[in-house]
């Protein structure tokens, strides 16, 4: 493990800590009834898993929460998504204009064929108040785009309205499930999959700028750019 890893390491840590204790000093996705149909939109970046990831995450992961809480919301296969850079998060109506849309892309197209492909490594799985995450540390190439971009698109007019936990030291968050609240048998069964989780280093190769609400759907894809 790098020294960087580590770092990622004690912030992931220390975002547990605030859950455990109720001491939450980051945005969270409310949650609703209707997932599918929520009408509330957000303008962010991410990457799209390979089949191979999606399949592992699958049969893994999903299927067997299925088993204990069958009623939770899970994501879809061609949900699933790595974050790499929010700019606007999801609110009804949404917090951004056309023109918003149009700066990102052209950001986005500036920095994003620059960087270098980089690695995650999942880990463990990690409880929020009302949703599951897949979590990995990953090189620092992540740290050098999301910095960048966070400064260009500050320069631009259109800063990240999330709040988060640190400045520094981000890493690969994978949201799985939404719930109202947490079970006993479902935060048991968290627990006994994510410490026998092992999966491969996952290469991140593209990144795509689009819209949509809390679970992806209502997706609107506006471009994908290749990384080095």
């Amino acid at each position: 493990m790098t020294d960087h890893q580590q770092k990622q390491i004690e912030v992931i840590d220390h975002i547990e800590e605030q859950v455990n204790s109720n001491t939450l000093q980051f945005s969270l996705v409310a949650p609703v009834e209707d997932y599918e149909n929520d009408t509330r939109i957000c303008l962010t970046s991410v990457h799209f898993p390979n089949k191979t990831l999606v399949e592992q995450i699958q049969t893994q992961l999903i299927d067997k929460l299925k088993e204990v809480e069958p009623e939770y919301y899970y994501y879809a296969p061609d949900s699933f998504h790595m974050t790499i850079k929010n700019i606007r998060v999801i609110n009804d109506p949404p917090q951004f204009t056309e023109e918003d849309v149009l700066k990102a892309k052209k950001v986005l197209l500036e920095i994003i064929p620059n960087y270098k492909k980089f690695n995650v490594y999942f880990y463990r799985l990690l409880l929020f108040p009302n949703n599951l995450a897949l979590i990995g540390t990953t090189d620092p190439e992540l740290d050098n785009i999301i910095l960048n971009l966070d400064k260009r698109l500050k320069e631009v007019g259109l800063s990240d309205d999330k709040k988060y936990t640190n400045s520094k030291f981000f890493f690969s968050n994978m949201t799985l499930a939404r719930f109202p609240k947490v079970s006993a048998k479902f935060k048991q069964k968290v627990e006994e999959l994510s410490v026998n989780i092992s999966f491969d280093p996952y290469e991140v190769d593209s990144v795509t700028l689009l819209t949509c609400n809390a679970v992806f759907k209502k997706r609107i894809i506006i471009e994908s750019w290749k990384l080095k």
